[in-house]
This record gives structure tokens, sequence and C-alpha cells, in this order.
């Protein structure tokens, strides 16, 4: 089997994917493992078959204009001041 040394690791990426490990009860080699076999570009779903599901949910949500979450936010705060 073949190995690889990546230098220049994120700490914070590397502290997800420790507690990732640690929440499933392996090492961060075996997490790091299974990270990088989910994502094989030949392995089950690709890219490709990701991006094909994700097209699919968008187009169960009605082509109606949104309320832009900024102003949901805005005008929830302005209802705390008044009260």
């Amino acid at each position: 089997m073949a190995q690889v040394l990546i230098r220049n690791l994120d700490d914070a990426l590397l502290r997800d994917y420790q507690r990732a490990a640690d929440g499933n009860g392996r090492s961060l080699e075996a997490e790091l493992r299974a990270a990088l076999q989910r994502l094989r570009p030949d392995a089950g779903e690709g890219h490709r078959d990701v991006r094909a599901r994700l097209a699919a949910i968008r187009a169960m949500t009605p082509d109606v204009p949104q309320t832009p979450a900024e102003r949901l936010v805005r005008e929830d705060r302005e209802g705390f001041r008044e009260a």
C-alpha cells in the first residue's frame, strides 16, 4: 500500500477531523482514510451524482419570490425593540 504525507494542514481542519475520529471511535488516520474513500472520484456516488441530486432537490422548491433572510432578521429585531 502507498503512503502520502500532507504538509501545512490548517489546524482547525485537523481539529475537526480529530473530533470526528473521536466521535466515530477511530484514530485520526482511520478517519482521514475514510474521508478520502468517501471522496474518491470513482466511488459509488461521484460528484456528478451529488450535483444531480442537489438539482433535483432544488427543482422541488417552487419558483416563487422568496423573502431575503436579512429582511426577516431585521423585521424580527425591530419587533423586539418595539415590545
